[in-house]
């Protein structure tokens, strides 16, 4: 719990009452609960039509790049790399929707097909972190029967490693 406060995913919430016993003495009492905030929301379903943009206040077009958005997830990537942001896109929902995978893996799992997304935003993405990240997207992901999606991908990010 306190890794999900530390992240602002989550917040204590406190309601605190006053109990009048027999004798006339106040016994207070606080109940604690916890409610996901709008990030955790964002972090579980994906960012939704009023997520700000993350590049907002970045002139996209004085850097010569072409960013899109992409439709499955919302995602920002080179338009270079649609292909590969796409198929990431495809995977990501398979994870999700996976029963071979338990949930801990798949947080893992979308978090790194997230940071593999966050590199195709760059020009000129980091091949040593493309190179880690599609490494172990790909084992876990062949392992937990998502072959077809994997296959899909597979041909994109070879690709944007040579």
């Amino acid at each position: 719990m306190s890794y999900l406060l530390s992240q602002g995913w989550v917040e204590e919430k406190s309601v605190e009452k006053q109990v009048r016993a027999k004798g006339g003495t106040v016994i207070p009492s606080v109940t604690k609960y916890y409610q996901i905030t709008a990030a955790g929301i964002d972090k579980i379903e994906g960012p939704g039509e009023f997520t700000r943009d993350r590049f907002q206040g970045i002139r996209i077009e004085a850097t010569g790049q072409n960013i899109i958005t992409l439709g499955g997830d919302g995602n920002q990537v080179n338009a270079r790399f649609r292909d590969a942001g796409e198929a990431l896109a495809e995977l990501r929902k398979a994870v999700k929707e996976s029963r071979e995978l338990d949930e801990a893996a798949k947080i893992d799992l979308v978090t790194d097909i997230d940071s593999m997304q966050d590199q195709l935003a760059r020009a000129e993405p980091n091949k040593n972190v493309v190179h880690a990240l599609w490494s172990t997207i790909r084992n876990v992901a062949t392992v937990a029967g998502l072959a077809e999606a994997i296959s899909n991908l597979a041909l994109r990010i070879q690709a944007l490693l040579k």
